[in-house]
């Protein structure tokens, strides 16, 4: 049998197939996230499997009907064991199961459980030393050593893990696939309780747990002698009392005992055993999977909502540590003490700055480039960044409703310059404004707007505008202070409004009024500025969240040139007219074509290396998705979500401004957007990162560490921090006892010839 006639009898099975690569071992279709929600037709697979396709692979998950793989990896080396048992706890389990040999010799595990399951999960890891840094091959896989704190090396290779809800993995018919028992035809259907024996079964396998998180010194005595709170919760506190307290159940006693998380009747969602408590549930907040915590981490987490230098102070009242503690540090050099504390939360991404936008970004062949060099010309402050800011947000205007590329992606964009105070933000908007007053199209050019139904009201009249807004910072400082309904429809109209350019957008019907029509393909450019600092300090989390920021093409403009004489405006060079007005007049489609009322844009076509490189990106794109949907990171996934559509927009726009006569996007357009694209994203998480608070404490907490980023070897004296954060001193001591507790700052005494003093230093990055 043909894999096209398997492919349709696994999907008669209902489940999600798609064609893999082989060598890679992943789907080799892009866009196949599309198929985590819903299963192939049966034309998609003739398209797939009819062209010598012989790779082929499951997506497990709901929409395979709750399928979930146990992979046995290292030449399945723990598969016996497991097996073993499983069988001393539930004999009639194992022969229902869909068994399978892996091309490296593994095994896989597959059924289906009655109710929904969780996302991936590695279940069995085992640490092996080494004697040196070199690359380790095991059974045909390569791993790269680990330095341990204590100079040491190791690999910590996963021999069992699952392929839970959004996974996917290969399977026979695939060359080096092989069913040794039952088939995918007919996979059993187990209950809850079922698989639980077959995941406890691999856990109590696993032979790694990580060192807990929160983790105080294991010395018996601080610095001082004395003995601190949380190291003596660690050795006698009742960590089960707590547990129990706070819905937790203990259901296996003994060494390693297992615990089943609230909201749940059975199974082990952790367990505990030399008082490290090892979670594996991904639905067990505040705890993360696949991490061990001390007793003080987890008594802080569930008392007092993470806050370590609180919860040391509660169980000082309650007896833990010497009375005679001192919270200050004394002349004794705690830094290695410090340093050896675990982070916090060390499963979310951190990103490192990738610096202002490289200059070579900030040039687009043609139009743009002309625009640029006149803004930079006339200016008084000449900056590049932003001229480029101006150049590509009148571009994008010009050919809105009348270009997109074979996606049907429109122009339009959301674009934001950051830049401080009289760093040349005029002019761009000032040439722009110049230019569209010289085609007659000063009625298209917005300023800003009051509220959603105004911005409404403007681009029915003109279905294609360009807004140039100045303090947009100060706009979203608006939406997160006010809940006035006006302010929230705007950032609702905006949205909306983007999303539309390529359908309608219905307009809002008034009381008592006939229907208002609506929007045929409405074209909305933004071009905006604010104040870097201000504008991530104004971003929320929902904000970050919904698509709007995502969205917004974000321009770091760095710091103000050196100034010169300003030029004249009118001394526009007359190609940069001519350019403009050929796309005024530029009616593309049918001689009919009724660009006012209903356009038909022409198409803008890809070159095939173009086409590759941004084929390329998107799943590139779809992995870093893939890492943030496994960190829980909702703001890195919204962001990369996006990333794909916003580099298709940036190489149409190139390919218009490079030849508006005969636009194509090439590869140079393609590796161009790319480029910018994920510069651009890696700078906005970086800020983000710095930037955007959780809740009030957390923003004292990264202004802290902004004073320290800034200040010179991101150290400060105690004196100079507590007076540039403006606060009193309890909250001051709170927030560096937090970011100590959590390995953020240390904390360096020193003594000079007049009195000891006291720095502080930031770690992280």
């Amino acid at each position: 049998m043909n894999i096209l006639s398997k492919a349709k009898l696994y999907l008669e099975s209902k489940l999600s197939i798609l064609p893999a690569n082989v060598q890679l071992k992943f789907a080799s279709l892009s866009g196949w996230k599309q198929y985590q929600q819903r299963l192939p037709n049966e034309t998609e697979l003739q398209t797939w499997f009819n062209n010598g396709q012989t790779g082929l692979c499951i997506v497990s998950g709901k929409v395979s009907g709750n399928l979930e793989m146990i992979d046995f990896d290292i030449a399945a080396e723990m598969f016996e064991p497991w097996r073993t048992t499983v069988k001393k706890e539930s004999p009639d389990l194992l022969p229902k199961l869909v068994i399978e040999k892996s091309q490296s010799g593994g095994r896989h595990v597959i059924y289906r459980c009655e109710q929904e399951i969780c996302k991936s999960l590695k279940l069995a890891k085992r640490k092996i030393t080494l004697d040196a840094g070199d690359e380790v091959v095991l059974c045909g896989k390569t791993f790269k050593p680990i330095q341990d704190k204590d100079g040491s090396w190791y690999i910590l290779p996963t021999y069992i893990e699952t392929r839970g809800e959004g996974g996917l993995f290969l399977c026979a018919p695939t060359p080096g696939y092989e069913l040794i028992q039952n088939d995918f035809t007919n996979i059993p259907v187990i209950s809850v309780e079922q698989r639980d024996i077959l995941l406890y079964a691999a856990l109590s396998l696993n032979e790694y747990v990580p060192e807990p998180l929160g983790l105080i010194e294991t010395q018996s005595s601080s610095p001082s002698g004395s003995l601190r709170p949380g190291d003596d919760y660690n050795t006698n506190g009742d960590l089960r009392a707590v547990l129990l307290d706070h819905g937790w159940r203990c259901y296996q006693a003994g060494e390693n005992e297992h615990w089943c998380r609230p909201g749940k009747t059975t199974g082990t969602s952790a367990t505990l055993k030399n008082r490290v408590f090892y979670v594996f549930s991904t639905n067990a907040h505040p705890f993360e999977s696949e991490k061990a915590y001390s007793p003080f981490s987890v008594y802080t987490l569930l008392e007092h909502n993470g806050d370590y230098s609180r919860a040391a102070q509660a169980l000082s009242t309650k007896g833990y540590g010497d009375k005679n503690i001192e919270s200050t540090v004394t002349d004794v050099d705690i830094s290695a003490l410090v340093k050896s504390f675990e982070k916090q939360d060390d499963k979310i991404q951190r990103f490192a700055d990738p610096g202002p936008t490289p200059v070579e970004l900030l040039r687009v062949p043609g139009f743009i480039s002309r625009v640029m060099d006149f803004s930079m010309e006339v200016s008084a402050y000449p900056n590049q960044a932003m001229s480029f800011c101006g150049g590509l947000g009148i571009q994008s205007y010009l050919c809105g409703r009348k270009v997109r590329e074979k996606g049907d992606l429109r122009p339009n964009i959301y674009l934001l310059a950051l830049a401080g105070a009289s760093t040349g933000k005029d002019y761009p908007r000032k040439v722009n404004a110049h230019i569209l007053t010289e085609i007659g199209e000063t009625n298209c050019l917005g300023d800003k707007f009051a509220s959603g139904e105004g911005l409404q009201d403007a681009m029915f009249q003109t279905p294609c505008m360009l807004f140039q807004n100045d303090e947009v910072d100060t706009m979203l400082q608006s939406f997160n202070k006010s809940r006035d309904g006006h302010l929230e429809s705007i950032m609702s109209t905006l949205l909306t409004m983007y999303t539309s350019s390529n359908s309608v957008y219905p307009m809002r019907r008034k009381a008592g009024k006939l229907p208002a029509g609506f929007i045929n393909q409405p074209h909305l450019t933004l071009f905006g500025t604010a104040t870097p600092k201000y504008y991530y300090a104004a971003l929320s989390e929902r904000m970050l969240t919904n698509g709007f920021i995502a969205r917004m093409i974000t321009i770091d403009v760095g710091k103000r040139s050196a100034g010169k004489d300003a030029g004249l405006i009118d001394s526009m060079p007359s190609k940069i007219i001519e350019t403009a007005k050929w796309w005024k007049d530029f009616n593309p489609g049918k001689p009919n074509n009724l660009i006012d009322v209903n356009p038909v844009p022409a198409i803008v076509d890809y070159t095939d290396k173009a086409k590759n490189v941004l084929d390329e990106f998107r799943l590139f794109a779809d992995c870093e998705y893939t890492k943030a949907e496994d960190s829980n990171d909702e703001v890195s996934k919204t962001v990369w979500g996006r990333a794909n559509e916003n580099a298709r927009k940036l190489a149409l726009l190139y390919a218009c401004s490079e030849n508006h006569l005969t636009p194509v996007i090439s590869v140079d357009a393609a590796k161009w957007s790319v480029a910018l694209m994920t510069h651009q994203l890696r700078r906005m998480l970086y800020f983000v990162q710095c930037y955007v608070a959780d809740n009030d404490f957390h923003a004292l907490c990264l202004k802290l560490k902004l004073k320290l980023r800034e200040a010179k070897d991101r150290t400060l004296p105690h004196s100079v921090l507590l007076k540039r954060m403006k606060i009193d001193k309890s909250n001051f001591l709170n927030i560096v006892d937090t970011l100590q507790e959590q390995g953020d700052i240390e904390i360096i005494a020193a003594e000079n010839i007049t009195k000891k003093a006291k720095f502080y230093r930031l770690l992280e990055e």
